[in-house]
C-alpha cells in the first residue's frame, strides 16, 4: 500500500534518542544507524513544514517520582537502567537524558519529557498534537518494544494513525525487536521503511 502523508497533520516522535539510551547496546541495528535515520527523518519533516516531536525519558533528580512497582527484573525506566546515584541517593549524570547531537531541537521542536515508559501518560503530548491539527504520526526510536511500544499503543487508543520506522528503531535485543514489528505494531498502524517515509514527503 502507497504511503501517503499530509504534512500539515503528521509529527515524527522520535523516542529516547538521548544519550544514556544510546550507549547501550541495541539490536537489530546499533543506536548510531537509529540515530542517523531518525535525524534523516526529522530534516525532512521540518524541510516540508511538519512537526517534529523529541522525547526524552528521565526521573527528577531526586528520583521520586519514579515508578516502583515490585518486579521479577531490575528497575527501569525507558526499557533501560536508570543512570547511577550519588552517594547522598540523587541521580547522578545530567547528562544521561540530553538528546544526542543529531537530534537537538530546533525553535520549531516540541520537547517532551516523561517518567514512564509511554510519552503520552502524565505529559503534554496528546494536547500539544491535538492543537496543531495533527492526526497522525510517525514513531521511531528505542526501545521498540518498551518506550516506543507504550507509546503506540497509547497513540492507538487516542485514534491515531501511525507510521512505524522499522529500521530507525531498535531493542535491547532484535528478538524483542522483531516480536513488537511482527505482531503488534501491524494491527495498530503500518511498518513502513525510513526510505518509503522519506519518499512519501518527497
Amino acid at each position: 500500500m502507497d504511503l501517503n502523508i499530509e504534512v500539515a497533520r503528521t509529527a515524527l516522535v522520535v523516542i529516547d534518542l538521548q544519550r544514556g539510551i544510546v550507549d547501550r547496546p541495541a539490536g537489530p541495528r546499533s543506536p548510531a544507524e537509529v540515530v542517523a535515520r531518525a535525524g534523516q527523518l526529522a530534516r525532512a519533516l521540518r524541510a516540508a513544514g511538519g512537526t517534529v516531536v523529541l522525547v526524552r525519558v528521565t526521573p527528577s533528580p531526586d528520583g521520586k517520582d519514579g515508578l516502583k512497582p515490585i518486579t521479577d527484573a531490575p528497575s527501569q525506566v525507558g526499557g533501560r537502567s536508570l543512570p547511577p546515584k550519588t552517594p547522598g541517593g540523587e541521580l547522578a549524570g545530567h547528562s544521561w537524558s540530553e538528546f544526542v547531537d543529531e537530534l537537538k531541537p530546533e525553535a520549531t521542536d516540541i520537547v517532551i519529557t516523561k517518567r514512564q515508559w509511554g510519552a503520552f501518560y502524565g505529559t503534554e503530548l496528546d494536547l500539544q498534537l491535538r492543537r496543531r491539527g495533527i492526526d497522525t504520526i510517525i514513531l521511531c526510536g528505542i526501545s521498540t518494544n518498551v518506550g516506543v511500544e507504550s507509546t503506540a499503543r497509547d497513540a492507538y487508543e487516542r485514534g491515531y494513525q501511525q507510521v512505524f520506522v522499522e529500521d530507525a528503531m531498535a531493542a535491547g535485543d532484535a528478538e524483542d525487536h522483531l516480536h513488537t514489528v511482527r505482531t503488534v505494531f501491524p494491527r495498530i498502524g503500518r511498518v513502513r521503511s525510513t526510505e518509503d517515509v522519506l519518499a512519501a514527503l518527497r
